[in-house]
């Protein structure tokens, strides 16, 4: 169980020099936006403009702070709106997209792997239950969207985490479950699956 906290990611522009992220985990280590497998990052979103494109890659987005964004695609003319209530969204990231600001400054949860390599899910975790560790996934990451909470293993190890911090296991000596524990009422977490393809 490796945590990783929010104080230590990398900081660094965007593609298009339109914003800011912060890069939680990079698969493989030190891989740039044109070669890496995957890679989990925040974003700051503080104007409307154009999101990246990254040709070859699938990507889920979720709003962890902010009044939400509009998306809207100039490929099919489709418009998505998210904010902190919406589930995970999945698209193309070569897809043209421009967003649009719903009012305060947009704080987001991007997932990111390269296609035909890697597949992800991305899922909101409950707190209490149970959670799976060992399935299909090569990676497994628990964010902490939002308060603090404690993850617990089945063989007893935990990791308390707030706000933005995230623990990832990976390899075949992960535990097989998790149950996550709130210790304050606005914790929520993310559950990220990281896939690698045949």
């Amino acid at each position: 169980m490796r945590i990783l906290r929010s104080s230590n990611y990398q900081r660094m522009p965007w593609k298009n020099g339109g914003g800011e992220t912060f890069e939680i985990a990079v698969s493989p280590p030190a891989a740039s936006l044109d070669t890496l497998d995957w890679r989990v990052s925040m974003a700051v979103v503080a104007g409307d403009g154009p999101f990246s494109r990254f040709a070859g890659i699938d990507r889920t987005l979720c709003v962890l702070e902010g009044d939400g964004l509009r998306l809207a695609f100039a490929d099919d003319g489709s418009v998505r709106t998210l904010d902190r209530a919406a589930p995970p969204f999945a698209f193309d990231a070569e897809r043209p997209v421009q967003a649009q600001l719903l009012g305060a400054t947009v704080t987001d949860l991007n997932t990111m792997t390269r296609r035909g390599r890697y597949r992800h899910t991305v899922s909101r975790a409950p707190i209490g239950t149970p959670l799976p560790a060992r399935e299909d996934a090569e990676v497994l990451l628990v964010f902490c969207g939002g308060g603090r909470m404690r993850v617990h293993a089945d063989e007893g190890t935990a990791a308390e985490l707030g706000t933005h911090d995230c623990v990832v296991l990976q390899g075949p000596q992960n535990p097989r479950a998790l149950t996550l524990f709130s210790t304050d009422a606005a914790a929520a977490a993310l559950l990220i699956r990281i896939e690698r393809l045949p």
